[in-house]
């Protein structure tokens, strides 16, 4: 199964390199779904843990899958255990309505409950299943799976249930430029609107709230984190958010949270938006319980150009069943887009004219954390850790980008470490040649698996060296350090990633 992955990634390169010879004048949609599977794993001591996944899949071929997802505790008493990976499916419809698929999830992190529990926080998870897809309303399914953590304790089969959103997503590999002027057909075509939006949250923390050791939990968690809401219509929206603590006394908590919100016109260019989501949640010692947080925001939104606004919002977190809840306060700046909205099939050049192809590239990472002071870690000192993760980057132009990434450890016994960073790069080609230089900045939240960062907050800096294999794939070696703010933490990361560069469509 493990080749799955790889054998997507060099076929698609094969026909990438075929099609990047000349200009395409047609697009191919790509079938996508985002899955949610529930399960509960058994883990030592008969103890049991709910696990909610949340995956997106994209085709690559009519049986083959591949894409990325994340795993976290919803029930049981390990809420915080959160992993994020890479995955790739096997999938064959009969008919219309049924469909069989098998599949691997490889992921990293872990969390509540040390290394004598998820060993490195390398997470295997297997699944065969079936489901049925109904019209206009997704696909309801279930099936079995194996979830192991070969270095831990956690060694688990059992069955789950699934609910699949399918749609069709335009993507258009390498980087593409379009035409300026509309057509008729772009005028007239239907769009999504879509934000994305950059956030710091405060906790405000009140005196009864307890950590899950029973001790007092202190009074504030800042956290940074970003969101992506996607419009149903002029008013109604989905979210989904992720932050991690980078102040504070929790370093290693993190939240993955997935809802739903109402937007109201203030004036032209102003707005009410009231949102209410929930999802897992934990580490840093803050008492979620099984995981499970809740979470309603009351934000006013501010136009600052045509894509950019600015945002300011209150709300209230509580984890039910548990001691955890907290006013909170946040700030965030995004960017406001619309997206072509798209049926399956073949999409002409010219239909996108008056639309801006925005370039964007998606890495598979793994890093190396290497030593770099002596008690940078509270257990396993002398051992180094590596992560695997995804790294977004967007380039503003051909030579800068803003890039973020999220990546888990995975062996080094720093089960439960996570790190989330925002920053900037700089892309130089070597001319007449098919490589290229890098060096990026960053920041943002880490910890959990024992790594002294301190309240949380780190940076990281990176150079590279690259080689642009196709139109779209690349491989990228970097080598840099990250150092935490407040903490002992101090590594060299030497870093390795797969790159895939691709257009979207925006106005």
């Amino acid at each position: 199964m493990m080749g799955l992955l790889l054998g997507g990634v060099l076929t698609a390169m094969a026909s990438d390199v075929a099609a990047g010879e000349q200009p395409q004048d047609t697009f191919q949609t790509t079938p996508t779904q985002f899955r949610t599977t529930y399960e509960s794993l058994r883990l030592p001591q008969g103890e049991k843990m709910g696990l909610l996944g949340g995956t997106f899949l994209f085709d690559t071929y009519d049986w083959l899958a591949v894409g990325g997802g994340a795993y976290g505790a919803l029930a049981g008493q390990r809420g915080g255990f959160i992993t994020i990976g890479a995955a790739a499916e096997l999938h064959k419809r009969f008919g219309e309505h049924a469909e069989i698929n098998t599949g691997l999830f490889v992921g990293a992190g872990g969390g509540r409950g040390g290394y004598t529990l998820q060993g490195g926080g390398l997470m295997l998870r297997y699944h065969a299943g079936a489901q049925w897809h109904v019209d206009g309303m997704g696909a309801l399914g279930g099936g079995v799976s194996w979830v192991d953590f070969p270095d831990g304790a956690i060694h688990s089969f059992q069955p789950y249930i699934s609910y699949s959103f399918p749609f069709q997503a335009l993507i258009l590999p390498g980087w593409v430029s379009l035409d300026k002027d509309e057509t008729e057909t772009s005028r007239n075509m239907p769009m999504v609107e879509q934000e994305f939006a950059v956030v710091y949250r405060r906790y405000t923390i009140p005196a009864g709230v307890r950590t899950d050791t029973g001790q007092q939990q202190h009074n504030s968690i800042g956290l940074v984190g970003v969101e992506w809401d996607r419009y149903l219509n002029r008013n109604l929206y989905m979210r989904v958010e992720s932050e991690g603590a980078m102040q504070g006394q929790s370093n290693g908590y993190m939240q993955i949270l997935l809802g739903a919100g109402y937007r109201q016109a203030l004036t032209d260019g102003s707005w009410l938006k009231l949102s209410v989501a929930a999802g897992p949640a934990g580490g840093g010692g803050v008492a979620t319980g099984g995981g499970l947080l809740v979470d309603a925001q009351l934000a006013f939104q501010q136009k600052l150009s045509d894509h950019l606004f600015a945002q300011a919002g209150l709300g209230y977190a509580l984890s039910p069943g548990a001691s955890f809840r907290a006013l909170s306060y946040s700030a965030g700046l995004g960017y406001h887009f619309f997206s072509p909205k798209m049926g399956a099939g073949i999409v002409e050049r010219d239909s996108l004219s008056g639309f801006e192809a925005r370039h964007f590239r998606i890495r598979l990472v793994n890093q190396r954390y290497l030593k770099d002071a002596p008690n940078w870690r509270s257990h396993h000192a002398n051992l180094n850790v590596d992560l695997l993760g995804f790294q977004m980057d967007y380039f503003l132009n051909d030579y800068v980008y803003l890039t973020g990434h999220g990546i888990g450890a995975y062996r080094g016994m720093g089960g439960g470490y996570m790190t989330g960073l925002v920053g900037a790069g700089l892309h130089l080609p070597v001319p007449g040649t098919p490589l290229f230089a890098e060096v990026d900045a960053l920041v943002g939240a880490a910890g959990g698996g024992g790594l002294d960062v301190g309240g949380g907050a780190v940076w990281q800096g990176d150079a590279g060296i690259g080689w642009q294999l196709s139109p779209a794939y690349s491989l990228l070696a970097s080598y840099g350090v990250m150092r935490s703010v407040r903490g002992n933490f101090r590594a060299r990361v030497a870093s390795l990633s797969l790159g895939y560069s691709f257009s979207l469509p925006f106005r």
